[in-house]
């Protein structure tokens, strides 16, 4: 029997299966990454602050958008999209300018910064490191690294300790299709609602959903237009709206719809406190052909009912065939979005 888990971080990507991925890291120990520890009496709230600054910093550097997140106590959520694409359309001078915002390179890759003539030897050594460059601004297991280092050494520093901050490598999971990518992201942009942290996702601090609720509501007060609520936070992933023919690069749902989607369904998990947009189903459940009880379990129970791959059933047996898995795992999961 084969178990995904035993194979390497690399061979559980790939970007011809799918360019979505869920990320999750948890602190060791008793370690706070946020919110106030009752056991010591010391609040690290603002640490929260810390890590959603870096994870919407890091895609002006990575060729990673990043579709949704979390902050919560002891961990955090992040869904990426791998733009493969950008990746490789940047020139040898660009990857090396996006690498010198993480660290200092080489005294060579410095030089052909500024412009200073290489000989021929020195330039194939400048265009070796480009090579490996450009795979790790594609890299999510790259970028993950970019948070937790200096996430740990930040919050060791500030603990007076050394040691291990993190468990252990971060969890991913491959989205396979638009159903598994919309339960996920609203899996997420919820975590503080269903931990009873927040009433509303509009309210939960330090998520996606409240940044991109926060950008349409702006955008509506300023153009007193209620179309506007297709606003855009410029620093996330742009929902390029439903599936056609000629789309540009996006999440493949409407703003609104999505907006929609996870406030209908906060109101579910409030308890004694279930409410309604509308009669029906939110619009995209409907153009997803998913059941509201059967949403409502995946969106709730994302990282339980998934494992490594997510997506309906007929995904998940393609993905599993691509990564030779005897054992189709999730396959309970992805029967609920099928």
């Amino acid at each position: 029997m084969v178990w995904f888990m035993t194979k390497a971080r690399c061979q559980q990507v790939s970007l011809e299966t799918t360019p979505y991925y869920h990320c999750v890291s948890r602190c060791v120990r008793r370690a706070f990454l946020c919110g106030f520890d009752p056991s010591t009496g010391i609040d690290f709230e603002h640490r929260r602050a810390w890590i959603e600054e870096r994870i919407l910093y890091l895609p002006s550097i990575f060729c990673i958008d990043v579709c949704a997140y979390a902050v919560m106590s002891n961990h955090y959520h992040v869904v990426f999209h791998v733009d493969q694409k950008k990746v490789e359309s940047l020139s040898t001078l660009d990857i090396v300018k996006r690498w010198h915002q993480l660290c200092k390179g080489t005294l060579l890759t410095q030089a052909y910064e500024r412009g200073i003539g290489l000989s021929q030897a020195e330039q194939n050594a400048v265009d070796d490191l480009v090579v490996e460059w450009r795979e790790r601004l594609s890299d999510i297991s790259w970028f993950m690294r970019n948070i937790n280092e200096w996430l740990a050494r930040e919050a060791n520093a500030e603990d007076q300790c050394t040691g291990r901050f993190w468990e252990g490598r971060f969890k991913s999971q491959a989205l396979l299709d638009e159903k598994a990518l919309a339960a996920c992201m609203a899996y997420v942009d919820l975590n503080p609602v269903r931990a009873k942290m927040a009433d509303t996702p509009e309210k939960s601090e330090f998520t996606s959903y409240r940044r991109r609720a926060k950008s349409a509501k702006t955008a509506i007060k300023a153009m007193s237009n209620p179309e506007n609520i297709n606003r855009q936070a410029q620093e996330l992933f742009a929902f390029a709206g439903n599936p056609r023919q000629k789309m540009s690069k996006g999440l493949p749902f409407k703003l609104r719809d999505y907006l929609e989607l996870v406030d209908w369904t906060g109101r579910q998990v409030r308890e004694g406190k279930r409410g309604s947009i509308q009669n029906g189903a939110p619009r995209l459940l409907e153009r997803l052909g998913i059941g509201n009880d059967n949403w409502l379990q995946v969106s709730c129970q994302f990282e339980s009912k998934f494992k490594l791959l997510a997506g309906a059933k007929q995904s998940l047996e393609l993905a599993c065939e691509r990564f030779c898995l005897l054992r189709r795992v999730g396959i309970s999961g992805s029967r609920l979005l099928s």
